[in-house]
């Protein structure tokens, strides 16, 4: 279990890149090139990346999953050392002949099981990390995408789009840097999130 988890999940929060339709369903043209006010109507988008990196809630619960698959992942080290050291030991005093046929075979039994013990538990952990690990970006994926409803009840544009990554799978290839949203949608979403911890600690 490592720290890659949260950077691959991150591709599955860019999955909702929720577009958020104006509700009288007139559409304008961009804002005109000599007009830096993006008007209702206009398409804009944010960067995903940028908002991930800079999302308190998204740090917040990223140190959390990473202080637990710390803890987890060193019993699981503790554990396959220990289970070798066991098996070493037994090999030494095969090697010498301290053991007879039926203590080693029996002590042989012991260690396969040991073995097929650890590897099941070392599986289930990893497995409950990725689920924990799905769950935190789903809950991230949905602050997101409800905030930018709420942003956009105000503002009224025809689309949001989420952009960031790579060329083959962003929406946006190019596009006039006056319809990037992301520092004015981050710093609301930040907002909102102060304003939900406050909230929680009453």
């Amino acid at each position: 279990m490592k720290k890659y988890f949260f950077l691959l999940g991150a591709a599955a929060v860019m999955a909702f890149a929720a577009s958020c339709n104006q509700n009288n369903g007139t559409t304008t043209e961009a804002a005109a090139a000599n007009d830096s006010t993006i008007v209702a109507g206009s398409i804009v988008y944010f960067n995903m990346d940028k908002v991930m990196e800079g999302y308190d809630m998204a740090n917040d619960l990223n140190s959390v999953f990473e202080t637990k698959t710390s803890g987890i992942q060193a019993e699981i080290d503790r554990r396959g050392k220990k289970l070798e050291k066991d098996a070493n030991d037994f090999q030494n005093k095969v090697d010498k002949g301290l053991l007879t046929t039926s203590v080693a075979q029996a002590q042989y039994q012991k260690l396969q099981e040991q073995q097929q013990s650890y590897q099941q538990y070392a599986m289930r952990k990893q497995q409950e990390m990725a689920e924990e690990q799905q769950v935190m970006m789903n809950q991230i994926a949905n602050a997101i995408a409800e905030y930018v409803q709420q942003f956009n009840e105000e503002r009224q544009y025809a689309m949001i789009i989420a952009t960031g990554g790579s060329i083959l799978s962003t929406p946006v290839v190019t596009a006039d840097a006056r319809l990037d949203i992301t520092d004015e949608l981050l710093e609301g979403l930040n907002a909102e999130y102060i304003k939900t911890k406050d909230a929680a600690k009453k």
